[in-house]
């Protein structure tokens, strides 16, 4: 844990391992549409792609799917006097946010409410030397 500790920030830790929630419409990615990849910001693995976000009213980074549905954990979620389905990263056990079922916002009507803190952004013009060229193709 102290590793992890050292290469995040405050607000990452407190998201990705205390299962924290950052404020919505104050983090870095809500309203960023970019090309691209984000990813887990502790492990690196690829969880969702620019071309499945959307714009949502909820203040927080939007995607209607994974770029691959095993990359993700879903687990109930009963804080706060809520039902809610906490989605986790598979290789990092990261706490990313929930998801969301009859959303009028999205195409699919799922939205993945993720928190900025937990997600890497890599730009599409540098996935290939990031290593994550295969999967230029899910971005386009």
């Amino acid at each position: 844990a102290e590793v992890i500790r050292d290469k995040l920030t405050a607000e990452q830790y407190a998201v990705t391992q205390e299962s924290g929630t950052e404020y919505p419409y104050r983090n870095e990615f809500w309203n960023h549409f970019a090309k691209g990849i984000y990813v887990d910001i502790v492990t690196g693995e690829p969880l969702f792609s620019s071309k499945d976000k959307f714009a949502s009213e909820c203040g927080w980074p939007a995607f209607s799917r994974p770029i691959e549905e095993p990359s993700l954990t879903h687990l109930q979620d009963l804080s706060h006097g809520m039902r809610r389905i906490e989605v986790r990263s598979r290789a990092g056990d990261t706490h990313l946010g929930h998801a969301f079922t009859d959303d009028p916002e999205s195409p699919n009507g799922i939205r993945y409410c993720i928190n900025s803190a937990s997600l890497r952004f890599v730009p599409y013009a540098h996935m290939e030397a990031e290593g994550y060229g295969y999967l230029m193709d899910v971005v386009e």
